[in-house]
């Protein structure tokens, strides 16, 4: 048997982050959908979900059409079994990436990011796509310095609003 691996490039828009991961179940769909705006009642989104039988689609939902065709379009491309693939906007990741664990669907999460993205693709045979992992930014270039500490902590604190 042989493996072919490829490298597909998840493009991510100005203020916009992705989540990809892995469940199990044609609902999946409708859960992901109902765990985000239960969630951030004002986050913008778009999802697709890559069917593993049956009719075999990439079924999609969400509230912002942009997203929406992105996250379709990147799960075409992935072309394997299982795989969501969630845009956001409005909202971080960490804001919705617990109810995500959690819906009863979702096996693992792969990438949660607004980095450059590349999923990493096995296929087994025609028709079979698996993913083996991310690439997710970039390799660190040090280690951060008592600067770099303090800018991390006014980023928390005025940016993102997540620390007094």
């Amino acid at each position: 048997m042989s493996i072919k691996f490829e490298a597909i490039d998840v493009p991510i828009p100005t203020g916009a982050s992705v989540i990809i991961g892995q469940a199990h179940f044609i609902k999946t769909v409708e859960d992901l959908y109902e765990t985000i705006v239960t969630t951030v009642p004002g986050a913008k989104f778009g999802l697709a979900f890559c069917e593993a039988s049956g009719k075999r689609l990439v079924r999609h939902e969400g509230n912002d059409d942009e997203l929406r065709r992105l996250a379709v379009d990147v799960c075409r491309r992935i072309a394997a079994g299982h795989i969501f693939v969630i845009y956001l906007r409005n909202a971080w990741p960490i804001n919705v990436l617990n109810a995500i664990k959690n819906v009863q669907e979702v096996v693992r999460v792969l990438a949660a990011t607004s980095n450059p993205l590349k999923v990493i693709v096995a296929e087994v045979e025609p028709e079979r796509r698996g993913v083996i992992g991310v690439v997710d930014g970039h390799s660190p270039l040090g280690v951060e310095t008592e600067a770099d500490r303090e800018e991390r902590k006014k980023f928390l604190r005025d940016v993102v609003k997540y620390k007094l």
